[in-house]
């Protein structure tokens, strides 16, 4: 099961709006036959992939999967189905499926066919790995991740608004990782005027042609002539407008490749949650934030980060822009709280993940 995670990780950031799921076919004799993960755009499937490799052997051969084996037909058949035909004697399955297409019943399918099915193995890492799916599954809306490159004492940027770079080149390397992993990445309107940004993945061998560039911009502003703009038709943008925005700018924005998403307005620009729960609609996962203190202290007011991760640079630098804005806090209990999961070490930066206190 630990291989099938690891398989299943391949496909974070690319197999939306399905989950990233890994399968291992393990034979009478106890060797590895097959081995599969969810393909780019969600199809083949983690188990057709490992099946087809396994061939003859996967007859009474057991079949490890990182997610339930879906039971209905969409795209393609149900491969629950697919390893009864497989012939397969077992299945351990990590956790079931939360998509009440699935719930339960590819178990049920299996276990109908005479085949033996454990679950539950690894079950907390293989809700962790496919969290976005679970959220936009029962939440309606992807997960949320909001990265933060800072000083020591929590600055993003001088006065000025100079910030290349604060981080070293191994931080910024796992940033760009993080946006291959995630299905798109997410900036507000006043990062996008002030840094024109690309917002791709600049990793070699990754470049995440599917990664989705989200700017979160209410009155529609961003410039017809920005590299997001000059880039749309190659690589997907998205515009958060609100409902009241500038409805002729948006147009001319649409022009260009960039779709644009309507959500009602709020008293900071626009309703966050509506507006999460529009990426959901799309079919979004996962989403990494990382546009500015403005966006970044709607999000953690509005509740909506699920995990954090702090870049923290060994510098200090006094008077500069906040990593988050201003928050309604009137006391110390009020505060938003985050738990730690881990801490380590990119060359002289330290990086941190944190995850919403429950």
């Amino acid at each position: 099961m630990a291989l099938a995670l690891r398989l299943a990780r391949r496909g974070l950031g690319r197999v939306w709006p399905n989950p990233a799921v890994g399968c291992v076919i393990v034979d009478k004799n106890g060797h590895v036959a097959g081995r599969g993960c969810t393909q780019d755009g969600g199809r083949p499937h983690a188990e057709t992939q490992a099946l087809g490799k396994a061939g003859v052997r996967a007859r009474g051969a057991t079949a490890y999967v990182s997610l339930e084996p879906c039971s209905h037909q969409g795209k393609t058949g149900p491969c629950a189905q697919t390893l009864v035909e497989a012939g397969v004697a077992r299945v351990v399955s990590a956790v079931e499926d939360p998509n009440p297409r699935v719930a339960g019943q590819g178990h049920a399918m299996l276990i109908a066919a005479g085949i033996d099915v454990r679950v539950g193995v690894r079950a907390t890492e293989a809700e962790v790995l496919n969290e976005g799916f679970f959220s936009r599954i029962r939440r309606g809306r992807p997960s949320v991740t909001l990265k933060l490159a800072t000083t020591l004492d929590a600055k993003i940027a001088l006065p000025s608004g100079e910030s290349r770079w604060i981080t070293g080149e191994r931080a910024r390397a796992h940033g760009h990782l993080q946006r291959a992993q995630h299905d798109a990445v997410m900036v507000g309107i006043g990062t996008a005027l002030a840094d024109d940004p690309e917002l791709t993945c600049r990793l070699p061998g990754m470049g995440a042609k599917n990664l989705v560039r989200i700017v979160v911009d209410s009155r529609a502003r961003l410039s017809l002539t920005s590299k997001l703009a000059a880039t749309a038709r190659n690589q997907p943008v998205w515009l958060l407008m609100s409902q009241a925005g500038d409805k002729n700018a948006a147009a001319s924005l649409a022009a260009k490749g960039i779709k644009v998403l309507t959500v009602p307005p709020a008293d900071k620009g626009i309703d966050l949650a509506a507006a999460l729960k529009s990426l959901g609609d799309e079919g979004l996962t996962r989403v990494l934030v990382e546009g500015g203190e403005s966006l970044a202290s709607a999000l953690v007011e509005s509740e909506l980060v699920d995990r954090l991760l702090w870049y923290r640079a060994p510098t200090v630098m006094g008077e500069g822009r906040p990593a988050v804005g201003a928050l309604p806090v009137g006391g110390l209990g009020e505060m938003p709280r985050y738990r730690r999961e881990w801490l380590t070490s990119l060359g002289e930066d330290t990086l941190e993940s944190y995850r919403r206190a429950p």
